[in-house]
């Protein structure tokens, strides 16, 4: 990301909105007016629909996690544990959402929580949050990569590594080199995919319990008396199953995502303030229902000894199909192969609908960092279909550390590749709940009504001060298991805490180098350079384009 000058790295705010392209109006004509599609956007197009967005954040959301690796928590905290774990990290996340809602709604703009942290807190913190955002989600993307060749495992190892890895390296490029408004097409229909899987698998977890299975086993709640609602991780008594139940946190910090992937495509949302709202407003439900529903599911269906489950974490082995606690539970009750196929087959396009969105979130973040002078000023340039092509490329070049499955098992790639991803995540939500609170004392001391605003977040300023708390804590304590009695292991010392001083590097040597200013709380800009008043003018000329029969029924329920 070298470059020759000063003057190369950082672009003048005053032309941000023409540095990369000139601006492409739309098809959209309202009171004889043209409206510009790249208001606010700095040359991205605003094409994305209500539901898309949605769908889009769940789909982003709903990947391996959620079938197969949040069984790698059951054994540590049992049942009760897991569930407890993500009812408390998901309510920390809830606090988090507040936080992006709020700011993101206001200014939707590229990148914007990585933009307002430039702009409302320190050049030197938007520096760091934006190389730290990139790399969360362009990490992600070998680990869906990693997590597909163990799927495949689950019917054969024949299928080459490489092969897998350079294929869907070559589909996630095609399908992000289009217009966006057909990658919303495709991420759409992905996404519908991932949410009936997940309803699917809800229903088979209760049609079972209750007897609705080929041995007639009314199992029930079983597992939560035998083996027990929780397990003594690492130590005996109290103190073990608090670590069981630490670990599982742990694991749901790394799970439970979501408000990031909104606020990526909030440049290119069509009618924004009344798209992003209702998308971060059900952020609630998603929790509830995918997260928590997930760690309820995953409790009842199999034992936290499962001698299965057990085996496959203790080991190497090629397959993680045969992890997932679904298709172990399918084993059990005999259910037939076909369906447990099937079921893989499902979980598969959900591992590539992730990617395929990690993908787009990284190439966006890239974007936007070069607009606000974070990276080379060429990964700012757009085709004319509104594709930042040289940004894309880049992203796809982080997917080669998948390659390193050809001397690794994916299974240690991917825990790799977690222990990396979960720290980058809990240093992005704290430093946006920081920044809130700038974007919170701008608000006062300017005289601005929060009750004007498109999204008023609920419970502020408390909400933020628990979001601020809860992560830097699990930051701190993520690798707590590196200091009990004969724990330690530098390999994981490095990879649990290593981003947090690759972030304090990135921020202290943007900070001495060019010499930022921090923002006092109350004097930022919180228009950022006039970018809100452009976005109020596109929303003012605003036509909704008619919606087909599928996205009109979808925006009924979402909305």
């Amino acid at each position: 990301m070298s470059t020759s000058t000063n003057e190369d790295k950082v672009v003048p705010k005053e032309s941000y909105a023409t540095v990369m392209t000139e601006k492409a109006p739309s098809d959209d004509v309202s009171n004889g007016n043209v409206v510009d599609v790249t208001a606010g956007s700095q040359a991205l197009h605003r094409k994305l629909k209500g539901p898309e967005v949605q769908l889009f954040a769940i789909g982003g959301a709903i990947g391996t996690s959620l079938y197969v690796q949040m069984g790698s928590a059951l054994p540590k905290g049992g049942p009760i544990g897991l569930l407890l774990a993500f009812l408390i990290w998901g309510a920390v996340m809830w606090c988090v959402n507040e936080c992006f809602a709020e700011m993101v709604t206001y200014v939707p703009v590229t990148s914007p929580f990585i933009r307002f942290g430039s702009e409302w807190v320190d050049g030197a913190l938007g520096f760091a949050m934006s190389w730290n955002f990139f790399l969360n989600m362009a990490f992600l993307v070998p680990f869906e990569i990693a997590a597909m060749n163990l799927m495949f495992g689950y019917w054969t190892d024949k299928v080459p590594v490489i092969a897998v890895i350079v294929v869907m390296i070559v589909l996630y490029g095609l399908l992000n080199v289009i217009s966006v408004r057909y990658f919303g097409i495709a991420e759409f229909y992905l996404s519908i995919f991932k949410v009936l899987l997940m309803l699917g698998l809800f229903m088979f977890t209760f049609i079972t319990m209750v007897g609705g299975n080929p041995i007639h086993d009314k199992y029930g709640f079983r597992y939560w008396t035998e083996p027990g609602p929780f397990e003594n991780y690492l130590v005996p008594g109290g103190a073990g199953i608090f670590c069981g139940i630490l670990s599982c946190i742990y694991q749901a910090s790394f799970s439970i995502c979501g408000p990031e992937y909104i606020s990526v495509v909030a440049a290119e949302t069509e009618n924004p303030r009344k798209v992003l709202p209702a998308a971060f407003r059900s952020f609630v439900w998603r929790i509830l229902l995918f997260f928590v529903g997930s760690a309820l599911c995953m409790g009842i269906v199999v034992a936290s000894n499962d001698e299965t489950l057990l085996t496959v974490l203790s080991s190497d082995k090629s397959s993680t199909g045969a992890a997932s606690p679904y298709v172990i539970a399918m084993q059990r009750l005999h259910v037939s192969e076909a369906l447990a196929s099937i079921v893989n087959a499902l979980i598969m396009t959900s591992i590539f609908s992730a990617g395929n969105g990690l993908l787009f979130a990284a190439t966006r973040t890239l974007h936007g960092m070069a607009l606000e002078g974070h990276a080379p000023r060429f990964f700012g340039k757009c085709t004319n279909a509104g594709v930042p092509i040289y940004a894309l490329f880049f992203s796809l070049s982080i997917c080669l550390l998948a390659f390193l499955q050809v001397n690794n098992s994916s299974y240690a790639v991917i825990g790799y590749l977690i222990g990396l991803v979960t720290a980058c995540q809990l240093l992005n939500y704290g430093a946006t709940a920081v920044v809130y609170r700038h974007f919170y004392a701008a608000l006062q001391k300017q005289g601005i009504s929060r009750d004007t605003l498109p999204y008023k977040g609920r419970f502020q300023p408390y909400t933020s001060y628990v979001a601020m708390f809860g992560t830097a804590f699990m930051l701190l304590a993520s690798g707590y298991n590196l200091f009990l009695t004969g724990g330690w292991d530098l390999k994981w010392f490095f990879l649990t805490y290593s981003m947090i001083g690759f972030f304090v590097v990135l921020f202290i040597g943007w900070k001495l180098w060019f010499k930022t200013t921090y923002v006092r709380p109350g004097t930022a800009d919180i228009s950022i350079g006039g970018l809100k008043d452009e976005i109020d003018e596109y929303e003012a000329l605003y036509m909704p384009r008619p919606r087909g029969k599928v996205l009109r029924l979808l925006g009924k329920v979402f909305d």
